[in-house]
């Protein structure tokens, strides 16, 4: 039963992204208020995060997407809400709207009724620049925010336990991750504001996609953790799913991964592609499979350790990598990344060797 069966109706948007011939973006129909991440104590805590469980989905809901070029007369776009709350639009663009110099944030905006009351809120997509020849795909858990989980059913429940009684400002940044991100490309931050439909705000130089395993219910508190940790923002992708015993399966994680990084890197066929991950939840195994269904697209893959030794599925992706000639890094010291390379011959890529320079000249002695 949701807390606040008669909160008004808002719709939550979700961060939405686009090339030149496609706008893709979802948002979802709750009955709740707006959460709070506030340090206030571990039941004021838990409260806030039960309540982003428990809202109230609301169904068949209609909601309107009004997009605009900039400078041009916007249009509005239909869509109903499913039985989950989720609305999404996967929109044919105008051919002339094309990429601007930089990687920018366009806005958006998304309008329904709540009871008789004309309603509407700001969104925004992310659009690459029109040079912009390599983005960045991360994981999230163990990646950028320290959860503690190996594989361990017990310690899975130990980081839920954490995330309902820890705000975002107390969960534990994975030491060097700021600084290492922002070297790739990082840094800009979009401004929480009330903006126009068509306006456009700086991204990051390199466009940044995180890939997460969590359930939908957390993306405003990961977007308060990334903000908050002076991490680059960009679309978040993550899944609805219950608190059943499939969810914790490392295939079924592997499963959600792959397919939302398959759909990013087809979406930008001029872009290449770093991925970040951790060997936490099989990512080594995932994002190899990855590269060799996408040949040529992935310009490296980034390793962080935080299990024990490698599993045999984790040896033969590794192998994989080293066959297709994809730079692996495979560690917990970003500082071992040149010795792999050069062992490789692939310092003589100019695009890899940026990557790995931007790295060693920034990021910590370990991770």
């Amino acid at each position: 039963m949701p807390f606040l069966p008669s909160a008004p109706v808002r719709i939550q948007p979700y961060f939405g992204y686009r090339n030149r011939d496609r706008l893709r973006i979802t948002a979802r129909a709750l009955r709740s208020r707006v959460g709070k991440f506030e340090k206030r104590g571990k039941w004021r805590a838990a409260k806030t995060m039960l309540t982003q469980f428990a809202s109230h989905e609301v169904p068949e809901l209609s909601v309107e997407l009004e997009i605009a070029r900039p400078g041009q007369k916007s249009h509005r776009h239909q869509g109903l809400t499913d039985e989950e709350g989720f609305v999404h639009f996967d929109i044919r663009l105008d051919p002339r709207w094309d990429y601007g110099d930089q990687s920018a944030w366009e806005t958006v905006v998304f309008h329904w009724k709540a009871g008789e009351e004309e309603r509407c809120v700001d969104a925004h997509v992310l659009a690459p620049g029109r040079d912009t020849s390599l983005a960045v795909i991360s994981d999230i858990d163990d990646t950028i925010v320290e959860t503690g989980i190996t594989g361990d059913f017990r310690a899975v429940l130990r980081n839920w336990r954490r995330v309902l009684v820890e705000m975002p400002e107390e969960r534990i940044l994975v030491p060097g991750a700021d600084v290492f991100y922002n070297a790739l490309g990082g840094s800009e931050v979009l401004a929480d504001s009330r903006g126009q439909v068509g306006n456009t705000q700086s991204a990051t130089h390199r466009p940044f996609f995180y890939v997460s395993s969590s359930p939908w219910n957390l993306f405003s508190y990961l977007v308060t953790y990334i903000r908050g940790r002076g991490l680059p923002l960009g679309p978040i992708f993550l899944r609805d799913w219950g608190l059943n015993r499939r969810t914790f399966g490392s295939s079924s994680h592997g499963a959600h991964k792959s397919a939302a990084i398959g759909g990013i890197i087809e979406t930008y066929p001029e872009m290449k592609f770093a991925l970040i991950g951790d060997d936490s939840q099989g990512d080594l195994t995932a994002f190899a499979d990855i590269a060799l269904t996408h040949p040529g697209r992935i310009r490296a893959v980034f390793i962080r350790k935080v299990g024990d030794a490698m599993s045999a599925e984790e040896l033969t992706a590794k192998a994989k990598l080293e066959g297709a000639k994809v730079p692996l890094w495979l560690g917990d010291s970003y500082r071992t990344c040149r010795q792999f390379l050069a062992s490789t011959g692939m310092l003589a890529d100019d695009e890899v060797r940026a990557i790995v320079d931007t790295v060693e000249a920034t990021a910590p002695e370990t991770v």
